[in-house]
């Protein structure tokens, strides 16, 4: 005779919440346009400028040189000063602001008349405040927690800084794979210059590149406009080589 098998009382439904979408803030504090734009420039020359007077000359020289955008950092007493300038003689220059660090600043940034804004680190006071100002703005990012800070401050451009000592390109990969789908960019700062630039540019996880070997310090204060015109004018032919490249790759596909 077969054993019967105990009774057991249907457990009771318990109504859960439909999951539809992530609650996801806005692909991106940057404008599309403005996303479009530093895209098709490419390459963003960091720049100190210890006098204003210098200001002028060299966003025109990078811009001779075929150089469109410039992140021109607050490690200076002239800065701000230096954005006005630029703002208002070389129009055609895409000019954004670093090293932007507090709350303050971002004020002292968009009265100047900045584009877009960049830090070195991800401080969620200042990316509230370029927010509410209305300041394009990518936070630094080196780390996976960084990143999610970031997303979730609203934020979808991103700086990777410093991207070599961190770990370059490869590393970068690694910690941006989990957030890959979610839109991701990055500006990769620190570190890059002739010899890396072209295998930064070649990766579809990064928008732009920025660095400093196009018109280093020391060389602004000794006005040598020559040599940074001939510095911009290779990188953006090295720029051209790669993004052909990418085509005949595309269509080999």
């Amino acid at each position: 005779m077969a054993t019967q098998k105990p009774h057991r009382p249907a457990l009771p439904l318990i109504s859960c919440p439909r999951i539809t979408q992530l609650n996801m803030p806005p692909e991106s504090a940057f404008p599309i346009p403005l996303a479009d734009r530093l895209k098709s420039v490419g390459i963003i020359a960091v720049l100190v400028i210890d006098d204003a007077a210098d200001a002028v000359p060299v966003a025109s020289t990078l811009l001779e040189g075929g150089i469109g955008a410039i992140e021109l950092t607050l490690r200076t007493d002239s800065a701000i000063e230096s954005v006005r300038r630029i703002r208002a003689e070389v129009p055609e220059m895409i000019v954004g602001v670093g090293t932007i660090l507090t709350p303050g600043q971002v004020d002292e940034v968009v009265a100047a008349g900045a584009a877009f804004g960049v830090a070195p680190g991800m401080n969620p006071s200042t990316v509230a405040a370029a927010k509410a100002a209305g300041l394009p703005f990518a936070p630094g990012v080196c780390t996976p927690t960084d990143i999610e800070l970031a997303i979730a401050a609203g934020c979808r451009m991103l700086k990777f800084f410093p991207c070599e000592p961190s770990g370059g390109l490869k590393f970068l990969q690694s910690i941006a794979a989990p957030f890959e789908h979610l839109g991701v960019k990055f500006i990769p700062l620190g570190g890059i210059d002739t010899t890396n630039a072209d295998t930064y540019l070649a990766d579809p996880l990064i928008h732009a590149i920025g660095g400093s070997w196009l018109a280093p310090r020391q060389t602004i204060r000794t006005k040598n406009w020559t040599l940074i015109r001939e510095c911009a004018s290779r990188a953006n032919q090295m720029l051209k080589r790669v993004r052909k490249q990418a085509l005949l790759d595309e269509a080999a596909r």
